[in-house]
């Protein structure tokens, strides 16, 4: 069953032209996380902070969803996940996530995680 909903979740996310974010570093600083996300041989800078400007998607350059309102997925093994809608704000160097539901679920679970899925809601 796991299997299965892995290729459904990978499925939706190759139908918007997202790809899926394998999470190769992140560190608690001050207010925020910072890190490494790595997709498709491609390395990028990744930012996760609570919404002091809001709830804001920004992806790296030629990432650009098909939905203006994206599901962002962070997950580990043994099942542990955390969600939410966010809105695409555009293009970024970096892998921008602001978020008080991920953000707070992180501050307890940051070394669980390893994976970011990006889907259409």
């Amino acid at each position: 069953m796991r299997l299965h909903a892995r290729r459904f979740i990978t499925s939706i996310a190759a139908a918007c032209s997202v790809p899926g974010f394998r999470i190769t570093k992140m560190d608690i600083q001050q207010s925020y996380f910072f890190g490494r996300v790595e997709t498709g041989g491609e390395e990028y800078k990744l930012n996760i902070q609570s919404e002091r400007r809001g709830k804001v998607l920004r992806m790296p350059p030629g990432m650009r969803p098909s939905k203006e309102r994206l599901v962002v997925r962070l997950t580990g093994p043994g099942g542990i996940y955390v969600e939410d809608y966010l809105p695409y704000k555009g293009e970024s160097e970096w892998l921008e996530i602001d978020s008080d539901e991920i953000a707070y679920f992180l501050a307890d679970h940051q070394d669980q995680l390893d994976t970011i899925e990006v889907m259409d809601e």
